[in-house]
């Protein structure tokens, strides 16, 4: 968005005027901003339900069917159930920090050993993320499109693209309802397939458990297998970044809804992973079932399974039937994907280029570079592309989760997560530097340089050092690299006040409530996060000039870990 200025230069400093569609917080969402008290109307509930419903997606079907056929059965349920516990664990403190301060995960990363520009990165890894993911179910989707009426597949990829822009546009209201919506008819196709099977093939389970694969790898534990598999299985960790798309809408937690809170937080959050392995296990079975009726290739469809399941009870109808049920569970992901995508591209050009045309404009980046996968088959090559990504993605949310769990609760790194630019360095190498380390000998590993053993276990290497370097770094650094400045509302002797209350932005004259807000010595008074983010000419001089501007009040801290 061409953010217009409007200049009076004889009289008050310029003021900022955003376009329309940036104006506009009903399709914004907030999208580069602290999500206010003001606007998390939702319960922890609803909250958590609509955060759950974009974990809809079938990839996790075609991810646990690849890891099985090509590892065997028994390796194949470790790497799954191993990938599920490190992607929990760290999801943890991540998940609750976004809920607490109304953060999404860009944010969150800036505050928590980044600094301002070195969680661009980042953005660029989470918005990969999302248009890969993208693109694989809007293959599923496409393939089932395909069976059902013969539609060509790049007709199809390029349908269930378009398909998702008018809910997508309309922000996290229209999101809420189209995931409340189609829930039930969700989890009516999501179980059925599974109760026919234990009907009418009930040894098919146990068939399971002694499966070899296909590739030769036998059905007993192999340790190459199980790490390369975890690997696969961790690309998903980013996942939790969508979640925090939705959890920083959740509301303050209270006495009274303390234990909601609580629970609503863990579910949505760290939680979608529980659903998430059993979905790539029940996707694993189910392709091995139909792997004789359809071979190989259709078997690692999600939508070829779901029809020989549910062959025995419906008959004729199972192709429209199982066709429904992947277009529904599709459609509740790819919104959440370009919803997300949106943000994370927003927050990344925002930094690069001082200028937000809004959110909504960066939906169709995201969906043009997924569209290009996607006429691409990049399908075909699911697991080596996977786990690939996993090497990155697990090094970032490794090193913010060490900054949460462990920086934080020793001193090393403010009790509180810093966002705005006013405050921070523009990177920190606590993080950014652990992050960029560990998945650049992971990712060495992963082509296999250091041999078998390392290409096996490369996600393993990436989250061990990020783990390790991120509180290293921070304790020789002292933490000198998360504040360029004291924050006047976290400063000795400052009385603590209402964090709900607003502050009027001395250059875009709009009300926001504190944690939105900095001091500024150039605008001699406060200015709201995004209007420092878009400021191209200050030279960060807040860093270098003593404070101005009002008292502002305190921020709380939080528990994360």
């Amino acid at each position: 968005m061409t953010d217009t200025v409007t200049r009076d230069t004889e009289a008050a400093p310029p003021r900022r005027s955003y376009a329309k569609l940036a104006a506009d917080e009903s399709r914004e969402d907030f999208s580069l901003r602290y999500a206010p008290h003001s606007y998390r109307r939702w319960s922890p509930t609803m909250v958590a339900s609509t955060a759950l419903g974009g974990i809809a997606y079938l990839a996790d079907f075609a991810i646990g069917a690849s890891i099985v056929f090509t590892y065997g059965f028994t390796s194949g349920l470790a790497s799954i159930l191993c990938a599920a516990t490190i992607i929990f664990l760290t999801g943890i403190p991540i998940a609750r920090a976004c809920a607490t301060y109304g953060l999404d995960m860009d944010l969150i990363t800036r505050g928590a050993g980044f600094g301002y520009f070195g969680s661009t990165l980042t953005s660029l890894i989470y918005a990969s993320f999302t248009f890969i993911f993208f693109a694989l179910e809007g293959s599923i989707m496409a393939q089932a499109m395909h069976e059902v009426v013969g539609l060509p597949l790049p007709v199809g990829y390029l349908l269930t693209t378009l398909i998702v822009i008018p809910i997508v546009f309309r922000g996290m209201g229209a999101l809420a309802k189209v995931q409340a919506w189609t829930q039930p008819v969700w989890l009516i196709g999501l179980v059925l397939p599974f109760v026919i099977l234990a009907f009418h093939a009930p040894g098919s389970f146990g068939d399971f458990t002694r499966f070899g694969g296909t590739e030769g790898a036998g059905s007993g534990f192999s340790w190459l297998g199980f790490g390369l598999g975890t690997g696969v299985a961790l690309s998903l960790i980013a996942q939790i970044g969508e979640q925090a798309d939705y959890l920083r809408f959740m509301p303050a937690r209270t006495e009274q809804n303390r234990k909601r809170w609580n629970l609503a937080v863990l579910a949505a959050g760290p939680g979608w992973v529980v659903i998430g392995a059993a979905k790539q296990l029940g996707g694993a079975l189910l392709a091995f079932v139909a792997l004789e009726a359809v071979g190989k290739t259709h078997a690692l469809e999600p939508i070829a399974p779901q029809v020989e399941a549910l062959k025995p009870w419906l008959g004729s109808v199972a192709l429209p039937a199982a066709a429904l049920f992947v277009v529904v569970s599709q459609v509740k992901i790819n919104v959440t994907n370009a919803y997300s995508g949106s943000l994370s591209w927003s927050n990344f050009f925002s930094r690069i280029t001082h200028r937000h045309p809004g959110r909504v404009w960066y939906i169709f980046l995201n969906l043009a570079i997924a569209l290009t996968l996607m006429e691409m088959n990049m399908f075909a090559a699911l697991n080596k592309l996977l786990g690939f990504y996993s090497n990155v993605g697990i090094a970032w949310i490794a090193a913010v989760a060490a900054d949460l769990v462990i920086n934080k609760r020793v001193g090393w790194s403010p009790q509180y997560i810093e966002f705005k630019r006013a405050y921070l360095y523009a990177v920190n190498p606590a993080g950014f530097g652990a992050m960029v380390i560990a998945s650049a000998v992971s990712i060495v590993a992963f082509f296999g340089v250091f041999g078998d053993y390392a290409e096996a276990f490369s996600t393993f290497i990436a989250a061990g050092l990020a783990l390790t370097l991120c509180p290293l770094i921070a304790w020789a650094t002292k933490g000198k690299y998360y504040l360029a400045r004291p924050n006047p509302v976290n400063g000795p002797g400052v009385e603590i006040a209402d964090i709900t209350a607003t502050h009027t932005c001395s250059v875009c004259e709009t009300a926001y409530e504190l944690p939105d807000i900095a001091d500024c010595p150039v605008r001699s008074g406060p200015i709201c996060s995004l209007c420092c983010s878009l400021d191209a000419e200050c030279g960060d001089a807040c860093h270098k000039e003593p404070q101005a501007g009002p008292v502002l009040m305190p921020m709380p801290t939080v528990r994360t870990g």
